[in-house]
This record gives C-alpha cells, sequence and structure tokens, in this order.
C-alpha cells in the first residue's frame, strides 16, 4: 500500500518541479563572476596590468593605513573602532566595482555622457550650496546630505572638467592659433566649475582642479604668452582667495612666521605632523603603532595620514608611497603616448595630473612646505566620495588602454 500511495504521489512531485522556477546555484554565480572578470581583465596590455596592479596595492595599503589611523578617533566619537574603516572599505568596493564596469565603456560612449555629468555635478553643487541639503565641516560647505550618506560632488566636478575639456580641445584642434576659441574658452568653462566649488571655500579643491587645467592647456601646447599671462593673473589673483577668509589667513600667516605667537594653534597639526616623521625615522615605529594619533593631529586618517606613514613606516614607508604615485604617473604618460586621438591622450594626462599633483600637494602640505589646504591623498586617505571618484577617473584610463590595445593601428584623428 505504501508502494502505490508513493507510486501516486511522484507524478505531482514531478509536476511541481516542472513547475518551479529554478534559481541560480553557487556554482552558477562563481562561474559567471569568473567569465566576467576574464572579459574585463583578460589580455590586455602590459601598461593596463601595471596601472591596475598600481592602483589595487595603493587602495589596499590605504585601506590599512586609515584602519590604523581611524581607530583611535572612531573610539573618541563613541563609535566601534572599525566605523570609518568599515565605511571606507565599502567606499572602495564601490570604487573598484565601477571602476571594472567603466573600463569596459567605449571612448565614444564616455563622450557622450560628457554633457550629462557635468550637468549632473554642477546642479549637485548647487544643492550643497542653495539648499538645506548642503552640510559644512571645517569651515567648509562642500557635502550633499542625502539621508544616511554624505557625497562631496566637487570631487566628481573634477572628473567633469577633465573630460569637458579633454573635448573642446579635441574638437578645436585644428583651431589652436585662435586663443579665443580654444584656450580663454576652456580656461572660462574650467574658471565657471571651480567658481561653484569656491562659493563653498573649499580653496583646496579649487587649487588641484586649477593645476590641473591649466597643466592640460599646457600639454595640449597653448602658447607661451598665454602661460605668462595666466602665470600673472594668478600671482593677482590667489593670494586676493587665499587671504579672503580670516581662517586661511591665519594659516598661511603662520605658516609663513611657524615662530611668531600662535594663540588660536594654527601651526598645531603642522608641528605634530612633523613630530611624527621625527619619531618615526628611517624604519618607523611598527604599523598600528602611532602615538601621534591619539588626538595630537587632527584629520589623521584624512589630510595628514602620510604623516602617519612616516611614523608607522618611517623614512622608508614614505619614500615608497612617493615612489608608487610616481610610477603611476609613468604608466599614465605611457598611455597617453599610445593613444590615437587628442580626446583620449588628453583624458589620460588630465587623470595624471590629478592624481600626482594632489598627491604632490598633499605631501608638501605634511612637509610644511605649503601651508595647510585640507587636500587628502589619493586612494589613501579617508573620503568616500574621494577614492569612487578617483577610481572612476582611473577606470576611464583603463578602457583608454584597452582600446589601445585592440586598435593598435587607429588612425591618428578618430572621427567625430
Amino acid at each position: 500500500r505504501g508502494e502505490v500511495m508513493a507510486t501516486r504521489t511522484a507524478p505531482k512531485k514531478a509536476a511541481a518541479s516542472k513547475n518551479r522556477t529554478p534559481g541560480p546555484s553557487l556554482g552558477q554565480l562563481s562561474v559567471a563572476t569568473q567569465d566576467w572578470f576574464g572579459r574585463v581583465f583578460k589580455a590586455q596590455s602590459r601598461e593596463f596590468y601595471q596601472l591596475l596592479s598600481l592602483i589595487i596595492f595603493l587602495t589596499g595599503f590605504g585601506l590599512v593605513m586609515v584602519l590604523s589611523a581611524s581607530f583611535v578617533d572612531a573610539l573618541k566619537d563613541g563609535e566601534n573602532g572599525f566605523s570609518i574603516f568599515i565605511k571606507q572599505a565599502l567606499s572602495a568596493i564601490i570604487g573598484l566595482f565601477g571602476l571594472a564596469v567603466i573600463s569596459t565603456l567605449r571612448v565614444t560612449t564616455v563622450r557622450n555622457l560628457i554633457g550629462p555629468i557635468l550637468a549632473v555635478g554642477a546642479v549637485a553643487q548647487l544643492l550643497v550650496l542653495f539648499t538645506g541639503f548642503g552640510a559644512s565641516g571645517n569651515g567648509n560647505r562642500n557635502w550633499l546630505n542625502l539621508g544616511g550618506f554624505t557625497i562631496q560632488p566637487s570631487e566628481f566636478l573634477k572628473i567633469a572638467m577633465i573630460l569637458f575639456t579633454a573635448q573642446l580641445l579635441f574638437k578645436r584642434e585644428d583651431e589652436f592659433d585662435d586663443p579665443k576659441r580654444v584656450w580663454w574658452r576652456a580656461i572660462a568653462n574650467g574658471g565657471f566649475v571651480m567658481f561653484l566649488v569656491v562659493l563653498g571655500s573649499d580653496v583646496g579643491t579649487v587649487i588641484v582642479m586649477a593645476v590641473i587645467l591649466i597643466g592640460m592647456l599646457i600639454m595640449a601646447g597653448m602658447p607661451r604668452r598665454l602661460i605668462t599671462v595666466i602665470a600673472g593673473l594668478a600671482i593677482v589673483f590667489v593670494p586676493v582667495i587665499m587671504m579672503s577668509s580670516s581662517s586661511r589667513r591665519g594659516r598661511i600667516l603662520a605658516w609663513l612666521d611657524p615662530s611668531a605667537p600662535d594663540p588660536n594653534g594654527y601651526t598645531w597639526q603642522s608641528t605634530h605632523g612633523i613630530w611624527a616623521f621625527a619619531s618615526g625615522g628611517i624604519t618607523g615605529v611598527g604599523l598600528g603603532q602611532s602615538k601621534l594619533k591619539w588626538s595630537w593631529i587632527p584629520e589623521a586618517e584624512n589630510d595628514f595620514i602620510f604623516a602617519i606613514i612616516g611614523e608607522e613606516m618611517g623614512l622608508i614607508g614614505a619614500l615608497v608611497v612617493i615612489v608608487l604615485f610616481i610610477a603611476t604617473a609613468m604608466v599614465m604618460i605611457r598611455i597617453a603616448a599610445k593613444c590615437n586621438n587628442l580626446y583620449s591622450r588628453m583624458v589620460v594626462l588630465g587623470v595624471m595630473l590629478w592624481i600626482t599633483l594632489q598627491a604632490l600637494i598633499n605631501i608638501a602640505v605634511v612637509l610644511t612646505l605649503l601651508p595647510v589646504l585640507g587636500v587628502p591623498l589619493p586612494l589613501i586617505s579617508q573620503g568616500g566620495s574621494s577614492i569612487i571618484a578617483i577610481l572612476a577617473g582611473l577606470g576611464i584610463v583603463l578602457g583608454i588602454e584597452r582600446e589601445n590595445h585592440l586598435n593598435p593601428g587607429r588612425a591618428t584623428r578618430a572621427r567625430r
């Protein structure tokens, strides 16, 4: 009787199993993931793999240093010691995934998105400045508060400015002898973007953007006469902008005369940053063993993370970081040399200037060669918007190198 019942119920179970839609197994998901990574990262050029390796190493190293530098501050704020690190790790994961996806986009696809990227970035920055969604910190109004998380639109405006400038130079490559239609127009467009940022008092970001823009124009062949005019304008207006804020003016005067009385503590951060390097010596005190991060250095996990690197890893560790940024710049210069059109070349050089010059400014600030400007160390300092934006820019560079590798003999001027 039991056999008969089993026989009667078997067809019903079989029918039910036929009607049920099978979901993907873990094995199938693993195979699909491997296939996707294979399509994205396999059979690429040497420069592609070199740049990707440097990106992954700098990002991983940055996470380790953020964990070391932020643990004390997180506990001091009554949070879990890993809270800042977890947020940064999530941002890095989002950024690396975005890098992988963006690197598969065709150059023409990215070019078609320049207008929307610039428009969204500008609108987001205007929301920061003129609505209740804007958030302030350390004297700057530069963040967009969206409930549980914040975004810094100015970081993404750097990408928009680089892409827009490269597009303008590419379209007007035959008109380089006309300063108004090419060079001054590029400066005006970039100046508008920087004006939106400077309204939030973030002069450090504006300085980085200005250096990127002028560097791109010089590399594109801007005449020396115009370079001289721009340098003269910078000599006049930069001091005015730098002195427009009382706190900024105090930091600059303290930097110019560090031995003067400092009742407002403008030199506190810089002085203790130098102490961190002195404490680290040649080989450092050991990872996680910094003493100056115990509330002696403000923004230890952010703008002054290089000081923690110098203390915990010594002169050797600090030099290794500098060498890694130099290597990243050299790889991107080689990628730019392989590009078959001006647009791709200028995008690669723009991202290269962004990362290397921002790193140079950050390191110079920590070493007291420049006044404190509030500029993070790319891929290493804590900051979700910064790491996502930089990884997105590097994804565009990897996508350009992918096309270089697939089309090594393409005509010099791509079709518009």
